[in-house]
């Protein structure tokens, strides 16, 4: 140990027999305890006599016998061997003490005299210092760079290290014998800090915790291991408690970091929503990170505009989300969707340029303009308190295309922004900027498939009078995007209709893409007035050939369904066929609703397997519901169920077929389908008997005149004389044919519609072809003589031949 100190009394120096000089002590042995308590760790004071009479603190900690032990004995009673001669004559050297659990104490031993009135010699000031280990043992406690402290077994403290004493800001005198709860504040770390200390005491076990409390600035929240172990005497008595505490909070810091970031990859992007991609990234910082934060984005983000270059001035944003986790947030109160201008030297606006974190600190020049700027555009008078001290804007970009910006405010949180959090937030809004990107290419092809699919539908259904139609159209919420559903009505000969609905297996513009070209070949396809087994085929043969690369080697099956059928007033016969396609409920007029019993083909693009007609004869007024899979069809619902329930649904009574099928979609639907519906309503209209005429023709043209004369008397039966002139045209011609070409038996069909239909059926199958004939052919003029003076007209094929007819306006 060093020399004794001097005290603030008066001292004389004198010269020792041998060694270093001594300085002679004056005073009360109060006064020269605590000096020595400044200069050593273990100090006493021997009288003339050899009693100790004083005894310090650190002699205790070196001895275990406490004052009221060791103040009144005789100095010999304390030491466990003689002393060596020279030590005694030079007033130092090495003797051993005895401890207090017995144990030798090894020290080197340093005296100096006491005088007392009139200089006479009144004992000694003793001071020790462990050697060998014990000494290497103490200067290792005292300079451990982690905090290191003992306690005894009420909790008062005995021994504490610099780096304890650096960690508490408090001087070594100021705590030593003084207990725990003395001397700290009463907080939940303080308590679960003092309930540790007495469970060691208790159980004689170790604990080892992790704590959470303040630095020494006191505005840094610091992270400690904690390990607190028994000390007990050789008898195994526990004597004390010791502890160790490393400052961990760096590596905490870190792991919170990786921890907010596993969190990121999970909670943000859970949608291909724009708005709350940027919700759940600001609901990941506050109050964690931040006390306030918002995300801005660029207003063509939003839209389907392409995108533009960030400006170089004061940038314009959109304000999608904010969150704050403090009371009065100016910014808080500004109402989402509205557009925000930052100036160009501001945070958020630097950040957007230069591509990286740009975090602000209170006092910096560009700090206060923001927060002024904040404050002076505030609402209902709120502004940022005093406590905002920093403030951290990042970009989000994604693939090289710069999309917003998000800021973090920090008011209550302590710590201000550092370079590890811009880090920090870089990555975080990189993986946010990512997942919003992807919302936003999905809302942009979404747009797009929808606007596709939505021009190649119907719009406005032809009128006709077969049936009466309503229908509805419900695109997919799901993120695998708008499907292929379609629909169609469409006028046939003869007063008949088709009624179509299909689907393209899969989602996007692709599917809308294929979607438009089925519907067209469908469309094409009944122009030619194919029965529905026979279109479909060729339908499926179409589907083969797109479904085929450039090669014309085989992929794979696009796996479109359809369902194609046909209705006609006259007979009252719906005649259908489906491809892959679930059946069609029909209700009756008695109220009875049903699946129509059918078989339904492959998928189109399967082939090798044939497609089944069905024929039904409906009452007039019934209701027949074409629909897609997704009307019925769900991975958490039963399809025989969901189909029961749109015969209920069929039954119910309204007033129109559009309400009719809201109540079929709400009784059916869930909340949030999963696929594309379709669905297409028809009621069934009958012509009857008065507006149609029919005659069997001789296959001679002798009857041919018969025959104009029969439709001239019915259409004056009908008030259709304006019509008379072109009527027997067409008549003459068409049964012309039909006999010279044709074979028997030979019919002629009128039909009062909205339009005037002429029918001529024949058994031959052979379909005539308009030409145009040249100067001298005394033929070949009948059928473009026909077509210029009707409407339309054409030809189809019937079971037993085919059939050929003309429409013409009806007058006024």
């Amino acid at each position: 140990m060093p020399p004794c100190a001097t005290t603030r009394r008066d001292t004389a120096e004198t010269e020792g027999l041998a060694g270093p000089p001594f300085r002679l002590y004056r005073g009360d042995k109060a006064t020269i305890l605590k000096d020595m308590e400044h200069a050593s760790a273990a100090a006493a004071i021997v009288d003339a006599r050899g009693i100790v009479t004083g005894w310090s603190e650190g002699a205790r900690l070196l001895t275990g016998h406490p004052a009221e032990e060791a103040v009144g004995r005789p100095a010999r009673d304390l030491l466990a061997e003689e002393p060596p001669p020279e030590a005694v004559t030079a007033l130092s050297g090495t003797v051993v003490l005895l401890h207090r659990d017995g144990s030798p104490v090894r020290v080197a031993l340093r005296a100096c005299p006491v005088l007392g009135e009139g200089g006479a010699p009144a004992g000694h000031v003793i001071t020790a210092e462990p050697t060998d280990a014990s000494a290497l043992t103490g200067r290792a406690f005292e300079q451990a760079s982690m905090s290191m402290s003992v306690f005894d077994t009420r909790q008062r403290y005995l021994r504490i290290n610099a780096a304890a004493r650096q960690v508490m800001g408090v001087p070594e005198e100021d705590l030593v014998g003084r207990s725990f709860p003395a001397i700290v504040e009463d907080t939940e770390h303080s308590q679960g800090f003092l309930s540790h200390l007495r469970e060691v005491t208790e159980t004689g076990r170790p604990v080892h915790y992790e704590s959470y409390t303040g630095g020494p600035s006191g505005n840094r929240e610091h992270s400690w291991n904690v390990e607190m172990w028994p000390v007990r005497d050789p008898s195994g008595e526990l004597t004390a408690v010791a502890l160790a505490a490393f400052d961990n909070s760096e590596q905490h810091r870190a792991r919170e970091r990786l921890a907010l970031l596993n969190e990121a990859a999970a909670s943000i992007g859970t949608t291909l929503d724009v708005v709350r991609t940027a919700e759940e990234l600001v609901e990941l910082l506050v109050p964690r990170y931040a006390d306030f934060a918002s995300v801005d984005l660029l207003d063509w983000v939003l839209g389907a505009d392409e995108l533009p270059e960030v400006p170089d001035g004061e940038v314009v944003l959109r304000r999608v989300a904010h969150g704050s986790g403090t009371e009065g947030t100016p910014e808080a109160a500004l109402h989402l969707g509205e557009k925000d201008v930052y100036p160009a030297s501001s945070p958020p606006a630097r950040a957007l340029r230069e591509g990286r974190a740009v975090i602000s600190q209170a006092g910096e020049p560009e700090f206060v303009r923001w927060v002024a700027e904040r404050n002076a555009r505030a609402p209902g008078g709120r502004t940022y308190r005093k406590g905002v001290h920093s403030m951290l804007a990042v970009p989000l970009r994604a693939r090289g295309t710069t999309l917003g910006v998000a800021v973090g405010v920090r008011i209550g949180h302590p710590d201000d922004y550092v370079a590890d959090d811009g880090v920090l937030a870089e990555e975080l809004a990189s993986r946010a900027a990512v997942c919003v990107d992807n919302a936003r290419r999905f809302a942009r092809e979404r747009t797009i498939a929808l606007a596709l699919q939505h021009s190649l539908l119907p719009r406005g259904l032809p009128g006709q009078a077969a049936v009466e139609v309503a229908h509805r159209y419900l695109p997919s919420g799901s993120l695998a995007g708008i499907g292929g559903d379609w629909f169609d009505v469409i006028p046939l000969s003869g007063s008949r209709v088709a009624l179509v609905v299909g689907d393209v297996v899969g989602h996007g513009i692709a599917s809308s893409a294929t979607m438009g070209r089925l519907c067209t070949a469908v469309r094409t396809l009944a122009d030619v007035d194919l029965p529905p087994d026979e279109l479909l085929t060729h339908l499926d043969d179409l589907v083969t050939h797109l479904g085929s690369d450039d090669g014309g080697e085989e992929v794979a099956e696009l796996g479109a369904t359809c369902l194609y059928a046909v209705y006609d007033p006259v007979s009252r016969c719906l005649t259908l066929a489906a491809a892959g396609h679930p059946p069609p409920a029909v209700l009756l007029p008695d109220g009875t609703a049903r699946l129509v019993e059918m078989t339904a083909g492959p998928p189109l693009g399967v082939g090798g397997l044939p497609f089944e007609a069905v024929e039904l004869e409906l009452p007039e007024g019934s209701v027949v519901a074409l629909y897609t899979d997704g009307l019925i069809e769900d991975r958490d619902r039963d399809v025989d169920h969901a189909t029961a329930e749109l015969c209920r649904a069929l039954g119910a009574r309204t007033d129109t077929l559009d309400t009719l099928c809201d109540t079929v979609l709400k009784a059916v639907l869930p909340e949030e389908p999963g696929d594309d519906v379709a669905l297409l309503v028809a009621r069934t209209r009958a012509l009857g008997a008065d507006r149609i005429a029919t005659w069997d023709i001789e296959p001679d043209p002798v009857h041919v005149a018969a025959a104009r004369q029969a439709a001239t008397e019915q259409l004056t039966a009908w008030g259709l004389d304006d019509a008379a002139f072109v009527t027997e045209l067409v008549v003459s011609e068409l049964v012309t044919n039909a006999i010279r070409y044709g074979a028997p038996p030979v019919q002629l069909r009128l039909i009062r519609d909205r339009t005037l239909i002429c029918e001529v059926s024949d058994a031959s199958s052979t379909s005539p072809h308009l030409r145009r004939a040249h100067a001298f052919d005394e033929g070949g003029r009948g059928l473009l003589l026909v077509a210029q003076l009707t409407q339309r007209w054409g030809s189809r094929q019937t079971g037993s031949g085919k059939t050929i007819w003309a429409e013409q306006p009806l007058p006024d």
